[in-house]
Parts: C-alpha cells; structure tokens; sequence
C-alpha cells in the first residue's frame, strides 16, 4: 500500500526521500484506522430528519439550539462515555477524532457535528466495506522539483468565501491571505486557510484534476516565519476525506485555485 519506490541519492535528497516515504506511510495507516476517512458510513442532517429518527441509527436525534438530544431506550443498544445508556441527553460537538466519540453501538462511533448552525450525526463504522475493500493510496513517490520556497501575504482582514462542498450544499469557506510560488520559471498564487496552529490550508486544483489525479486535492504547508517564507511541497498533496468515502462535506476550491500547470506529485487518487 505504498508508493512506486524509486532509487533516491545520498546525502539530502535521500533524506528528503525517507521523509517522504515515511509520511506516506503514516496517511496510509491514518486513512485505513478502525475510524479513520474510510469508516465513515453515512453523514445525517438533523434538519432532514424532523422526526429525529435517523437512517440504521438508533435512537433520537433533535436539534436544541446549542445542542443535539439524544433519546434512546434500553434495547437501543447504544453507549454514552463507554457505558449503556437510556435515557436523555444534551450533547455538544464532538471536539476530538471519531474514536472518542461520547455516543456508540457497538464498535460504530456516532459522531455530533454542526456545521454554520445545522447539527448532523456521523456514523463510523471499522466494517464498511470502503476500509475493508481498501488497497491503497497511489502516489508519485518524492520528486524536488515539487517542494519550492513561497511566501504568504496575509490579508488584511479574514475573508469568507461561499463555495460547493462535495455533498452538494454551498458553506463558507474562511481565507488568511495567498500563497506565492514559482514552479518551473511561472509565478502561481493559491489562496490559502490559516488555521490555529498558524499552518497553511489550501483546496486546489490543477489540470491533472480528474485525469489522472482526484478532482482536487488539499495542501497543508507549515506555518509561515516571520517574514512569510515557507515551503511549498505538492509531494504532500493530500487527497480530501471525500476521495475515501461519499459522506464527507468537503469544500472545492474556491475561486483562483486551480492551477495552470500539471501537478503530477503527492496522491493522486485511490488504488
């Protein structure tokens, strides 16, 4: 389940190499984890469902303004902090990864979500058959033609755009300011996320997207120095939670984000 291997150097590129390989490696394990993307059987909005019954999920799931409660009876079957539950209770957004959901039924985890005020319920389940049947990532193994310097600009302000998510609904997606790069002599700018720890986020496209790569893919590079010098490494294009599995949210890229150029690095789509 990894990638092509090639012959890498000595010295730093080799070094570069065996970094590579060993993130390569860790998505792999991340993605295919009992609860990782691949296990994500179905993404419910309350809002679809008035009377709170959910599609094979047990109980029932309301809407209570900063809350979600949850009803459930003894032969439910479900679990609250890892002990049977009945009865009823207020429950917040699940802050931390899908196995440490609070609610569950047997090894299925039932993730409270919102997003911009509707409240939904993921269920993740480790025996659907997307993680089961899964062989892989394929990804162009390490290349330095890929990974160049950039700088970011930070906007004056947080700006929000309305974007296509992949579940068909339109949701803002928050920008920091841009991301300047250059690949072979041409100038390229993708508007990017900052996110807390200061990192970079980006959703791009490129004209590999849906031919020969996923329609798009995400970028995540370290939190600018000072000055807004970073690195931007297309060996570390990600593929989006919904590459693994249809009931991710996830946005497309908003508008300048696709790239004039092939970006034949980092994954490009499942085995």
């Amino acid at each position: 389940m990894t990638g092509d291997r090639h012959r890498a150097g000595d010295g730093e590129g080799a070094e570069a190499w065996q970094a590579w390989q060993a993130w390569h490696e860790r998505r792999i394990e991340t993605v295919s984890a009992p609860y990782g993307p691949l296990a994500l059987a179905g993404t419910h909005w309350l809002e679809d469902f008035p009377d709170g019954g959910l599609p094979a999920v047990p109980g029932r799931w309301t809407a209570d303004g900063d809350a979600v409660v949850l009803a459930a009876g003894a032969t439910d079957g479900l679990t609250l902090d890892g002990e049977p539950f009945a009865g009823e209770v207020r429950l917040t957004a699940d802050a931390g990864p899908a196995g440490a959901a609070r609610v569950g039924v047997g090894e299925r985890r039932l993730v409270v979500l919102v997003r911009e005020g509707s409240w939904g319920v993921r269920d993740f389940d480790p025996g659907t058959e997307t993680r089961t049947a899964f062989k892989g990532i394929a990804a162009t193994p390490y290349d330095p033609r890929w990974s160049v310097p950039g700088r970011f600009t930070p906007y004056d302000e947080p700006r929000t755009v309305r974007v296509a998510n992949a579940d068909g609904r339109e949701r803002g997606l928050g920008l920091g300011g841009e991301l300047t790069f250059s690949l072979d002599g041409r100038e390229h700018t993708l508007r990017v996320t900052v996110e807390k720890d200061g990192a970079l986020w980006a959703v791009f496209a490129d004209s590999t997207s849906g031919d020969g790569s996923y329609r798009f893919r995400f970028l995540r590079p370290v939190a600018p120095d000072a000055e807004g010098r970073t690195t931007v490494d297309f060996n570390r294009s990600l593929l989006p939670p919904c590459a693994f599995a249809d009931h991710f949210v996830c946005p497309f890229p908003p508008p300048g984000n696709t790239l004039g150029v092939a970006v034949v690095a980092g994954e490009r789509d499942l085995r």
